[in-house]
Protein backbone atom coordinates (compact mmCIF):
# COMPACT_ATOMS: atom_id res chain seq x y z
CA UNK A 1 0.00 0.00 0.00
CA UNK A 2 1.14 3.54 -0.87
CA UNK A 3 -0.32 7.01 -0.28
CA UNK A 4 -1.31 9.53 -3.39
CA UNK A 5 2.10 11.27 -2.27
CA UNK A 6 3.85 8.50 -3.48
CA UNK A 7 2.03 8.65 -6.88
CA UNK A 8 4.98 8.75 -9.91
CA UNK A 9 4.43 8.25 -13.60
CA UNK A 10 4.59 4.65 -14.82
CA UNK A 11 3.67 3.45 -10.98
CA UNK A 12 1.29 0.31 -11.28
CA UNK A 13 -2.18 0.27 -9.12
CA UNK A 14 -4.53 -2.14 -8.12
CA UNK A 15 -7.83 -0.63 -8.73
CA UNK A 16 -11.77 -1.60 -8.90
CA UNK A 17 -11.44 -5.48 -7.87
CA UNK A 18 -7.86 -5.79 -8.94
CA UNK A 19 -7.95 -4.43 -12.52
CA UNK A 20 -3.94 -2.89 -13.52
CA UNK A 21 -4.09 0.54 -13.96
CA UNK A 22 -0.62 2.66 -15.29
CA UNK A 23 0.11 5.89 -13.74
CA UNK A 24 0.49 8.02 -17.36
CA UNK A 25 0.23 11.47 -15.46
CA UNK A 26 -0.42 13.08 -12.16
CA UNK A 27 -0.44 16.43 -10.37
CA UNK A 28 -1.13 17.36 -7.02
CA UNK A 29 -3.48 20.05 -6.24
CA UNK A 30 -4.08 22.76 -3.49
CA UNK A 31 -7.09 24.52 -4.36
CA UNK A 32 -7.66 27.75 -1.86
CA UNK A 33 -10.58 26.23 -0.73
CA UNK A 34 -11.23 22.94 0.86
CA UNK A 35 -8.92 19.69 0.57
CA UNK A 36 -6.16 18.92 -1.10
CA UNK A 37 -6.23 16.31 -4.11
CA UNK A 38 -4.33 14.66 -6.75
CA UNK A 39 -5.58 14.29 -10.49
CA UNK A 40 -4.42 11.63 -12.32
CA UNK A 41 -4.53 10.09 -15.69
CA UNK A 42 -4.66 6.05 -15.82
CA UNK A 43 -4.52 3.66 -18.43
CA UNK A 44 -5.80 -0.06 -18.24
CA UNK A 45 -2.67 -2.22 -18.65
CA UNK A 46 -5.57 -4.71 -20.40
CA UNK A 47 -7.38 -2.88 -22.96
CA UNK A 48 -5.42 0.20 -23.24
CA UNK A 49 -8.11 2.11 -21.77
CA UNK A 50 -7.02 5.50 -20.22
CA UNK A 51 -9.51 7.73 -17.68
CA UNK A 52 -9.30 10.08 -15.34
CA UNK A 53 -9.34 9.68 -11.96
CA UNK A 54 -8.64 11.84 -8.95
CA UNK A 55 -8.35 10.76 -5.21
CA UNK A 56 -7.97 13.19 -1.91
CA UNK A 57 -4.64 13.67 -0.43
CA UNK A 58 -3.09 11.20 1.64
CA UNK A 59 -5.95 8.58 0.34
CA UNK A 60 -4.09 4.73 0.69
CA UNK A 61 -3.72 3.08 -2.63
CA UNK A 62 -2.97 -0.58 -3.33
CA UNK A 63 0.32 -0.86 -5.42
CA UNK A 64 0.60 -4.06 -7.82
CA UNK A 65 3.82 -5.46 -7.61
CA UNK A 66 5.69 -5.47 -11.06
CA UNK A 67 8.66 -7.49 -12.03
CA UNK A 68 10.44 -5.75 -15.11
CA UNK A 69 13.02 -7.81 -17.06
CA UNK A 70 15.06 -7.11 -19.99
CA UNK A 71 14.27 -9.89 -22.29
CA UNK A 72 15.42 -11.18 -25.71
CA UNK A 73 12.81 -11.66 -28.68
CA UNK A 74 13.99 -14.77 -30.48
CA UNK A 75 10.78 -15.99 -32.36
CA UNK A 76 7.05 -16.13 -33.70
CA UNK A 77 5.55 -19.58 -32.20
CA UNK A 78 2.24 -19.03 -33.91
CA UNK A 79 0.54 -16.54 -32.60
CA UNK A 80 2.86 -16.19 -29.32
CA UNK A 81 6.09 -14.03 -29.65
CA UNK A 82 8.60 -16.19 -27.36
CA UNK A 83 11.23 -13.47 -25.29
CA UNK A 84 14.45 -15.13 -23.74
CA UNK A 85 15.34 -13.82 -20.45
CA UNK A 86 18.45 -12.85 -20.64
CA UNK A 87 20.28 -13.27 -17.26
CA UNK A 88 18.36 -16.61 -16.50
CA UNK A 89 17.62 -17.61 -19.96
CA UNK A 90 14.40 -19.20 -19.38
CA UNK A 91 12.17 -18.83 -23.00
CA UNK A 92 8.65 -17.19 -22.38
CA UNK A 93 5.83 -17.16 -24.73
CA UNK A 94 4.28 -13.94 -24.89
CA UNK A 95 0.40 -13.70 -27.11
CA UNK A 96 0.41 -10.51 -29.70
CA UNK A 97 -2.17 -9.12 -27.93
CA UNK A 98 -0.07 -8.67 -25.10
CA UNK A 99 3.12 -7.39 -27.21
CA UNK A 100 0.22 -4.72 -28.86
CA UNK A 101 2.04 -1.80 -31.01
CA UNK A 102 5.99 -3.03 -30.42
CA UNK A 103 5.39 -5.91 -32.87
CA UNK A 104 5.64 -3.43 -35.11
CA UNK A 105 9.01 -2.82 -34.65
CA UNK A 106 10.57 -5.79 -32.83
CA UNK A 107 13.27 -8.06 -35.36
CA UNK A 108 14.68 -11.22 -33.98
CA UNK A 109 17.21 -10.63 -31.19
CA UNK A 110 15.76 -7.08 -29.93
CA UNK A 111 16.15 -6.57 -26.54
CA UNK A 112 12.82 -5.23 -24.61
CA UNK A 113 11.89 -5.21 -21.21
CA UNK A 114 8.97 -7.27 -19.90
CA UNK A 115 6.36 -6.22 -17.25
CA UNK A 116 5.57 -9.09 -15.12
CA UNK A 117 2.84 -9.28 -12.53
CA UNK A 118 2.30 -12.39 -10.53
CA UNK A 119 4.60 -14.32 -13.40
CA UNK A 120 2.29 -13.35 -16.47
CA UNK A 121 3.28 -10.70 -18.84
CA UNK A 122 1.77 -7.28 -18.63
CA UNK A 123 3.10 -5.48 -21.77
CA UNK A 124 6.39 -5.27 -23.74
CA UNK A 125 8.50 -1.94 -23.72
CA UNK A 126 10.78 -1.32 -26.58
CA UNK A 127 13.35 1.87 -26.03
CA UNK A 128 12.35 4.88 -27.33
CA UNK A 129 14.27 4.83 -31.40
CA UNK A 130 15.16 1.73 -33.07
CA UNK A 131 16.78 1.49 -36.39
CA UNK A 132 15.21 -0.42 -38.93
CA UNK A 133 15.75 -1.06 -42.74
CA UNK A 134 13.11 -0.24 -45.43
CA UNK A 135 11.69 -3.65 -47.19
CA UNK A 136 9.89 -1.06 -50.00
CA UNK A 137 9.19 2.51 -50.89
CA UNK A 138 8.21 3.94 -54.35
CA UNK A 139 11.30 5.92 -55.57
CA UNK A 140 11.63 9.33 -55.29
CA UNK A 141 11.45 11.87 -58.30
CA UNK A 142 13.59 14.21 -59.60
CA UNK A 143 13.39 17.82 -57.64
CA UNK A 144 12.48 16.12 -54.55
CA UNK A 145 13.86 17.97 -51.65
CA UNK A 146 14.45 17.09 -48.05
CA UNK A 147 11.76 19.40 -46.62
CA UNK A 148 9.26 18.57 -48.76
CA UNK A 149 6.31 15.66 -49.05
CA UNK A 150 6.23 12.69 -47.49
CA UNK A 151 5.59 8.97 -48.81
CA UNK A 152 4.64 5.45 -47.38
CA UNK A 153 7.37 2.99 -46.35
CA UNK A 154 7.00 -0.84 -45.40
CA UNK A 155 9.21 -1.46 -42.96
CA UNK A 156 11.52 -4.79 -42.46
CA UNK A 157 9.02 -5.16 -40.10
CA UNK A 158 5.97 -5.21 -42.03
CA UNK A 159 4.58 -2.17 -40.20
CA UNK A 160 3.91 1.32 -42.81
CA UNK A 161 5.34 4.52 -41.65
CA UNK A 162 5.73 7.77 -43.66
CA UNK A 163 8.76 9.12 -44.79
CA UNK A 164 10.49 11.79 -46.80
CA UNK A 165 10.29 12.00 -50.13
CA UNK A 166 14.05 11.31 -50.61
CA UNK A 167 14.33 7.70 -48.80
CA UNK A 168 14.61 5.00 -50.84
CA UNK A 169 14.49 1.46 -50.51
CA UNK A 170 17.35 -0.59 -48.59
CA UNK A 171 17.96 2.39 -46.72
CA UNK A 172 18.29 2.28 -42.63
CA UNK A 173 15.86 4.70 -40.55
CA UNK A 174 15.02 5.49 -36.59
CA UNK A 175 11.92 4.76 -35.91
CA UNK A 176 10.13 6.27 -33.14
CA UNK A 177 8.49 3.31 -31.27
CA UNK A 178 5.54 5.32 -29.21
CA UNK A 179 4.43 7.56 -32.11
CA UNK A 180 6.03 5.04 -35.19
CA UNK A 181 7.33 8.19 -36.82
CA UNK A 182 10.23 8.47 -39.20
CA UNK A 183 13.50 10.22 -37.05
CA UNK A 184 16.04 10.37 -39.63
CA UNK A 185 18.62 8.05 -41.70
CA UNK A 186 20.31 5.57 -39.16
Amino acid sequence: MATTNDLKNGLVLKLDGGELWAVVEFQHVKPGKGGAFVRTKLKNILSGKVVDKTFNAGVKVDVANVDKRDMQYSYLDGDDFVFMDTETYDMVNIPRSTVGEAANYMLENTVATVAFNEGSPLYVDLPAAVELTIAQTDPGLQGDRSTGGTKPATLETGAEIKVPLFITTGEKVKVDTRSGEYLGRA
